[in-house]
Parts: structure tokens; sequence; C-alpha cells
């Protein structure tokens, strides 16, 4: 069994059977049809997975791995804002006839500020903490920008990643405000492991512990039967992550130079509509 299957299975199980429903409160998500999107949560849930042990990504159902990667790579490598530099749909819901989603996500980490070793965006200042000040406590960044939030169309759920050096190993915190595990909780799992391996290769480190705190996991109604279903499909064992070791500039990573290795899945005939 992945790791990721048995984390996902028991995350989903707690959140049906013990979570609190919001059905009778206002809330802003809609379905398509314009009916209010309700849900079932858990307050506070902390996964960790060990990269050095297996690639944390379901076989319950196909995770969509280069789509994933690809949206990683548009938000931390190409700090990009527009959904015409992605090459998926998934964004098409909140972005504007010039295809922009506002001071969102890549807007965010491309931002420069001021240090006294010189002026960073905010990926560029992770690379260099990792490369010059591995020790630091300090290595971090963070997309939620209050004074931005009325120019997003979307605000920041995977908002900020803390990242930590214990000797020669990378560990990182990624923080997420709200979740919605059937649709995206494995894929941010996926990005943000991604990533995190992205970092320690070019960075001369391993890899070693992705920590994801989601502050409000939640299940929409409309997705509780496909979930219980998708929960009750055989398991499979976790895929290997070959990764393009030539690469050492974190700005030269393409989707091709990720590829799963003995992927298997179960193939499901239900679609998960996403709340808007």
């Amino acid at each position: 069994m992945s790791l990721a299957d048995k984390i996902f299975i028991q995350n989903c199980t707690d959140i049906i059977n013990n979570g609190f429903w919001d059905k009778d409160l206002p809330v802003r998500p809609r379905w398509h049809d314009g009916t209010p999107a309700h849900t079932v949560k858990k307050f506070c849930i902390v996964n960790r997975y060990d990269l050095t042990k297996e690639f944390p990504i379901l076989t319950l159902r196909r995770t969509a791995f280069k789509s994933a990667v690809d949206e990683i790579l548009w938000i931390w490598q190409k700090k990009s804002n527009n959904i015409k530099d992605l090459n998926s749909h998934i964004w098409d819901s909140w972005a504007d006839e010039t295809g922009s989603i506002g001071k969102a996500y890549g807007y965010q980490l491309g931002v420069k500020h001021k240090y006294k070793e010189g002026e960073f965006d905010q990926v560029d200042r992770v690379l260099f903490d990792l490369k010059n000040n591995p020790s630091s406590r300090r290595i971090m960044t963070n997309i939620y920008t209050f004074e931005d939030l009325h120019e997003m169309n979307l605000y920041p759920c995977a908002y900020s990643m803390t990242f930590n050096v214990s000797g020669d190993t990378l560990n990182g915190i990624l923080n997420q405000r709200s979740n919605d595990v059937a649709v995206a909780n494995n894929w941010n799992v996926v990005q943000y492991s991604v990533l995190l391996m992205m970092l320690a290769q070019v960075s001369g480190l391993k890899v070693g512990e992705l920590v994801h705190v989601i502050a409000d996991a939640h299940i929409y109604d409309r997705h509780i039967p496909v979930v219980e279903k998708m929960m009750q499909n055989p398991q499979f064992e976790a895929p290997k992550l070959i990764i393009n070791t030539d690469v050492k500039d974190f700005y030269k990573f393409t989707v091709d130079d990720f590829v799963l290795e003995n992927y298997q899945y179960n193939k499901i005939e239900e679609k998960f509509e996403v709340a808007i």
C-alpha cells in the first residue's frame, strides 16, 4: 500500500465520521448549478511524508502527475499569474479575460524584497539561503499578502513553505489554510514533494520529510459518495520518482525531467466537480 493511500483513507474516514458540517451556515462556494457547496471538515490535520522511503502519490485513483508538476513550475519557477503560461485548465474559473488571476500565487513569489545581501524575490532568497546559509531558521515563503488580497481572484490556499536543513537533509513544512481533500489533497502533496526534491538537488542536499499542515481539511457534500467508493479500491505500492540529476539550476527544470516508474492506480469513472 502507498503511504499516500493510507494517510488519505485515515483523513477521509476521520472527516466523514467525526467532522463538523456547515450545512446550517452561509457558505461562499457554489456548485456550477448555483447550489451552495457545503462541507464536512476537521480542524488542523497534520500529515508527514518521509520522501526517503517513497513518493507519496495516490493509487486509489490517478493523480495527474504531469499537470501537478506543471502547475508547481508555473507558480515557483515561472512565477506567473496568467493561465496562458499554464498547460492545463485548472485555473480557468478564476481567470479574467486576459488570463490573469490577479496578484496571486506566482505573482507574489516574484515580488522582489530588499535584504542586506541584496534584492531577491522569495524563491531566489530561498535558493540563496539553502546554498549560503543552510543553518538559518528563516528560510521560508509566504504568499498571503494582506495588502494585495483585494486584487487576488482567489485567496491562496497553500500559502506558506518553511524550509529547514538538518545536516545535509532538506525538510519542508507546507501550510495550507484550506484544502479540498477529495480534489486537491494529494495533488498538493505531490507538487510540494517534487518542489522539495528540486530544491534539494540544486542546493547539493538530500531530500527528507514533507510535513503538510491543513487548517481546514474538508470534503464537499457531493464528493462523499465517490470518496467512500474510492476508499474501497485495491491499493498498490507507490511508484518510484526519477528526476533528471543533470539539472543543477532550479530554473532549468521542465516537466519532462520527472518520470514516474511503475505507477499503478485505479481508474474511476466518477468526476469530482470543483466548487467555485
